[in-house]
């Protein structure tokens, strides 16, 4: 065995060695084969005779109508135009040109080609230290809105579905692993609200919570599913959500039938999840206070929950109460998140520069033209350029130069997801700072002359990961354009198809318009084409 092992190392770079011999010859075998083709060629042109073939063909090509040259060039340009409109329509809506996925696919691999690895490997970090780079993880909404009360509105006013199937599929995922509860027997009505998260139809969903219900009168799991799909207002979803703690609080005090000495526990997960979503529907209410207080109550009580990033829920809250001070006592509190190479979210670096606004004087570009930047301003341009290297989406939803639209049950870090997710909550209090949007707008663009390459090199952060993309395509929906940075170039067959149609329309007229010029022009250049 010992042998076999020892002997695999081996074999293994004897194969890589071979691979590679293999892909470095192979432009040298495919130059050889075009020289031996050409030589025979050469060789056998009296045997073939290539001079009357040559000859009859250009006799063939004299005899042509400028009619036949029109049907060609006009039949060219359709023919390129149609793989144009193809090329730019898979460009916008996956990001690449189909001809080259194509080929780095399939004809890469037979050709011998081996793809990069400076993608997937490792990068230097800001010390100059080798770090894997993050891979796009898809985290939940902290400030996700009521599926009933606010998504099920926007569609029934509009007719869109802000949700996406796939965003949908990983709320019923999330579900099903945090609502299940501690015991070790899975109850009925556990099973029956396992399958419920897993029904696409929400009529399906609300069936099975009643289901539930009638086997449990106490099933909190079966009142937060109400609270989310059925209730239509946020009122009505308070009144379920009470509803569920109190089911919760009742279930916690039966004894376990087996030992009758420990108490059955609710689930953790959803009992913070209960508290969570009342103290939203406080704040959305008008209730801000009550809702401050439930939250600072909440991460008192579950210290060790902290990636549920439930301060995100009251910063936003103490923004709205204009407790600047509080504020500032929460980012002190994580500002080793803030100052970090890689924070949690954009919400900590973008508190922390609105932050910056609200405690300084209002912003003029005038005046900052006459006299220059204050130190207070030129602490604040730097913080703009630390906040847009973490998310370059932010900027164009708080100056407004793209609409906004529901944000998504989940996010992507750093992604256009996450940028709608955060301007759809805190642009209101961007416009409650006064010259915080001048100084914005007049800065924002900036940070990318200091990152010119995001993709390969970060400044303040990890390098910007170039898989958001994809899945920001994924989580929002179809009818909202995905931000893309950095703004990819149009591909390169996009731009030969374009000329190549451009060219041979071109052609295609000035053959229709002046059919003996360019006939005169064409029996001149086809003797020339074919013997030389």
């Amino acid at each position: 065995m010992e042998d076999a092992t020892s002997t695999n190392p081996q074999s293994l770079g004897f194969t890589d060695k071979l691979k590679s011999w293999l892909s470095w010859s192979w432009t040298y075998i495919c130059a050889v084969w075009f020289a031996m083709v050409l030589t025979m060629i050469y060789v056998l042109r009296s045997p073939l005779k290539l001079q009357d073939t040559l000859t009859s063909a250009s006799v063939f090509l004299n005899t042509l109508t400028p009619k036949f040259y029109v049907a060609l060039t006009g039949t060219s340009s359709l023919i390129s135009g149609l793989i144009l409109i193809f090329e730019w329509w898979y460009f916008r809506k996956y990001g690449t040109s189909f001809i080259e996925q194509v080929s780095v696919s399939h004809l890469r691999p037979l050709l011998g080609g081996v793809e990069s690895s400076s993608t997937t490997g490792l990068f230097s970090s800001v010390n100059g230290e080798a770090e894997p780079r993050p891979k796009c993880k898809v985290w939940r909404n902290p400030l996700n809105l009521f599926r009933g009360a606010e998504y099920s509105r926007y569609t029934w006013v509009t007719g869109k579905e802000p949700l996406t199937y796939y965003d949908m599929n990983l709320s019923a995922q999330d579900h099903q692993t945090f609502f299940t509860g501690d015991t070790q027997q899975i109850k009925a009505e556990d099973t029956v609200m396992q399958k419920a998260w897993r029904e696409r139809n929400p009529q399906a969903r609300i069936r099975a919570a009643y289901q539930a219900i009638e086997m449990n009168h106490e099933c909190a799991a079966a009142y937060v599913l109400l609270a989310e799909e059925e209730a239509t207002t946020i009122t009505e979803a308070e009144r379920l959500f009470k509803q569920a703690l109190r089911s919760g609080k009742r279930e916690q005090r039966v004894q376990d039938p087996v030992t009758s000495l420990r108490p059955l526990t609710l689930n953790i997960n959803l009992l913070v999840y209960i508290k969570r979503r009342l103290a939203m529907c406080a704040r959305k209410l008008g209730r801000i206070k009550e809702a401050v207080k439930m939250m600072r109550d909440l991460m008192k009580e579950f210290p060790l929950l902290g990636m549920l990033n439930i301060h995100e829920n009251l910063l936003e809250a103490l923004l709205e109460l204009q407790a600047y001070a509080d504020v500032q006592a929460v980012l002190a509190k994580y500002d080793g998140k803030i100052c970090a190479i890689c924070p949690d979210s954009c919400v900590l670096p973008w508190v922390c520069l609105l932050s910056l606004f609200l405690l300084s004087p209002r912003f003029s570009p005038e005046a900052a033209s006459r006299r220059g930047l204050s130190t207070a301003e030129m602490n604040a341009v730097e913080a703009i350029h630390r906040a847009v290297e973490f998310n370059p989406h932010v900027p164009k939803y708080l100056l407004e130069m793209k609409s906004l639209i529901l944000p998504p049950e989940h996010i992507l870090k750093r992604g256009d997801s996450e940028a709608v997710a955060y301007a759809f909550f805190h642009l209101q209090h961007w416009k409650r700072a006064e010259g915080a949007l001048n100084l914005l707008h007049c800065t924002w663009e900036g940070t990318f002359r200091i990152i010119p390459y995001p993709l390969e090199k970060g400044h303040l952060f990890y390098p910007y990961p170039g898989c958001t993309e994809t899945a920001d395509r994924e989580l929002l929906p179809t009818f909202h354009e995905v931000s893309v940075y950095p703004k990819k170039e149009l591909p390169f067959f996009i731009l030969f198809t374009a000329g190549l149609c451009s060219f041979t329309a071109m052609l295609a007229m000035l053959t229709h318009q002046f059919p003996e010029l360019m006939g005169v022009f064409v029996k001149a250049v086809s003797p020339a084409l074919l013997f030389h």
